[in-house]
């Protein structure tokens, strides 16, 4: 998914944004199929790569289209209303499946997806106009082969290959330096073959010469980087420390991912109603944000409220969705109009790399806690030959539940310890990608015309006809 991303913007610009969202649904509805009726293993995790495809086009295409098709009073509650569509998606799916899975079985689940996809693909394809397509688009009148001609597949796979191997190197328990040295090697191809090779670059580096581009492109991914590790990790919280039950953990998502839709919403429909610069609201916004981390990484416990855990990830929430709707739209003040196309698939493919960068890296340390926790734990307890239990807890905060005694109050206090070190992780990165984001500016790039002094008006009476 995310090594696919980056390359959607570019291609809905080729083809359109249309037709680039009808097809990704088509990929996802053939991939939740394929695992629905795989056999084997490595039958599955095809199909999951097959959806992944597919959902790479979904979020990045559907935020083109919304921000191109409202005018600026509205562009902030639109903003806000494709973020709430996207996390209604995440906390539902997570609630329904953890509900659904014990009774019907996990192939089930992934068929009743496919029809699903495909009908809401089809919907996508007759509401938006056939006419439509992104703004600046130069490819109009190209036939379909002057199209895949112009598409840049050299810069495509060294950027996937650069992402694939970076991800690989990060997401194991132990940091694999092999694949962080190739990913290291292939960067600069990517940036080579974009200068000096590719008529049409994926990420035109130009673009990337502006500072505010750059450092909100960066603040984005830390920021949500952060974030992607109170969605993973407060359900684990709820399976392994609290001792939930699957579907009761999936809730925990909807406190904080309603949140994350009021936020934007509200700070559209109240704030955002003009263009212009939004820099103070964006810098307070992501300030906020680690303060309320460290608050649910202090209560992530066995005994704390549950009440109070819900209230924190809800306003972590809110200030996301906020933070993220001003940031967009102080970008799209840092930049040219001409350009606002590129930028928006340039920020939307940065924040869709941090789930995966946010589940490789975070789940990389996660994991290195957790194992440490286990083992140190069980040795100190004199059960120092428990290694298959530790290999089974690694991948299943769920058999914590199911433990008993000594073995149990182990399990949760290494759940816990790696929680809390995600999560104060969490923070510091935060914290580092607000100073980001202080560092962008807000200065827009469109001079202004100064006015011409009165003393040189009143002296060119008789050009203007004066009296």
């Amino acid at each position: 998914m995310s090594s696919l991303a980056p390359l959607m913007g570019r291609l809905s610009q080729v083809f359109s944004p249309r037709l680039c969202m009808f097809i990704s649904t088509v990929i996802i509805t053939a991939g939740t199929l394929v695992v629905a009726t795989s056999k084997t293993f490595e039958m599955f995790i095809v199909g999951r790569v097959i959806s992944g495809a597919g959902a790479s086009g979904i979020f990045i295409v559907a935020s083109i289209i919304t921000i191109q098709m409202t005018s600026p009073e509205r562009r902030g509650l639109f903003i806000g209303l494709i973020n709430t569509g996207m996390t209604a998606g995440v906390s539902l799916g997570a609630v329904i499946a953890g509900a659904l899975e014990p009774t019907i079985g996990w192939k089930p689940l992934f068929g009743i997806q496919s029809p699903i996809c495909l009908v809401t693909g089809l919907g996508l394809l007759l509401s938006i106009p056939a006419n439509y397509t992104s703004n600046g688009n130069a490819y109009v009148q190209y036939s379909l082969r002057q199209k895949l001609v112009r598409i840049d597949y050299s810069g495509a796979l060294l950027l996937i290959a650069t992402i694939i191997l970076f991800l690989l190197g990060l997401s194991g328990p132990k940091i694999l330096p092999e694949p962080l040295i190739l990913s290291a090697f292939a960067l600069p191809l990517f940036v080579l073959n974009e200068v000096y090779i590719a008529k049409d670059p994926v990420i035109p580096v130009t673009v990337m010469k502006s500072r505010g581009t750059l450092l909100t492109c960066l603040a984005a991914v830390g920021f949500m980087m952060a974030r992607w590790g109170v969605l993973f990790y407060t359900p684990v919280y709820a399976l392994a420390v609290r001792s939930w039950a699957p579907a009761a953990a999936g809730s925990i998502l909807i406190p904080t991912n309603a949140g994350f839709a009021a936020g934007g919403i509200l700070a559209g429909v109240f704030h955002i109603k003009r263009e212009g610069s939004f820099y103070a609201h964006s810098v307070i916004g992501m300030a906020l944000w680690p303060v309320t981390m460290v608050a649910i990484a202090l209560v992530s416990t066995p005994t704390s409220s549950w009440a109070l855990y819900m209230l924190l990830v809800f306003l972590n929430g809110l200030i996301t969705g906020a933070a993220l709707n001003y940031t967009l739209v102080h970008l799209l003040h840092l930049t040219l109009p001409e350009v606002h196309p590129v930028i928006i698939s340039l920020l939307t493919t940065f924040r869709g790399f941090a789930g995966s960068f946010g589940s490789a890296i975070g789940g990389g340390l996660f994991g290195r806690v957790l194992y440490r926790s286990l083992v140190d734990g069980f040795a100190d307890a004199g059960l120092s030959d428990r290694g298959n239990l530790v290999r089974k807890l690694l991948g299943s905060p769920a058999l914590v539940g199911k433990l008993e005694g000594t073995e149990k109050t182990v399990a949760v206090g290494a759940y816990q310890d790696a929680i809390k070190a995600l999560f104060y992780a969490a923070t510091g990165l935060a914290i580092v990608v607000t100073l980001v984001q202080a560092c962008t500016g807000w200065t827009s790039p469109v001079p202004k015309i100064e006015p011409e002094p009165e003393e040189t008006i009143a002296g060119e009476e008789g050009i203007y006809g004066g009296t």
